[in-house]
């Protein structure tokens, strides 16, 4: 039994994995979009979904980029998910041939107010969580619903005391 807190059950993803992650993402989407297995447009969920949707979209070589701005969580508490900046209107229409890419889907809420905007986009996420893993159709690696990921964007190098002893 441990005295760590939930956040603390931490899995840490470096650039360079999250890359290789997202790359992976754009190997499982090439060839899947519905115009000829072609896609419209990668429209990225900010903030965390900017980096993989860019990287789907030089992989796939997607030209036509865009964002939705959610707001969701305060630091490490989830509150109930808001669109501040939607996507160009007449891109969207209702989400087809439009690949919308995050880097997490954790319990679903940032997912379900996007799916209910655009019904008949592709989404697509780096991590999944149990929870919200039945609103994306394609995702990489799956987390339990317990572990905090520590994005790179999160983090800094600095030291870290060891568990046991203090060298």
């Amino acid at each position: 039994m441990t005295d760590r807190l939930p956040h603390e059950k931490g899995f840490h993803v470096s650039w360079d994995q999250l890359h290789r992650d997202a790359r992976a993402l754009a190997w499982r989407l090439d060839g899947k979009g519905p115009d000829d297995g072609a896609w419209r447009a990668v429209v990225g969920i900010t903030r965390g979904g900017l980096v993989p949707a860019m990287i789907v979209s030089r992989e796939l070589d997607i030209r036509v980029v865009d964002t939705i701005s959610v707001k969701s969580y305060s630091h490490q508490e989830q509150r109930e998910a808001m669109v501040i900046k939607s996507p160009q209107a007449d891109l969207m229409g209702d989400g087809t041939g439009v690949l919308i890419v995050d880097d997490l889907v954790d319990t679903g809420k940032t997912l379900e107010l996007v799916r209910n905007l655009y019904p008949k986009a592709h989404f697509a996420t780096v991590y999944a969580k149990p929870k919200g893993k039945p609103l994306v159709e394609t995702y990489v690696t799956e987390v339990s619903q317990d572990t905090w990921i520590f994005f790179p964007w999160d983090m800094a190098l600095q030291y870290v005391q060891p568990f046991r002893g203090t060298d």
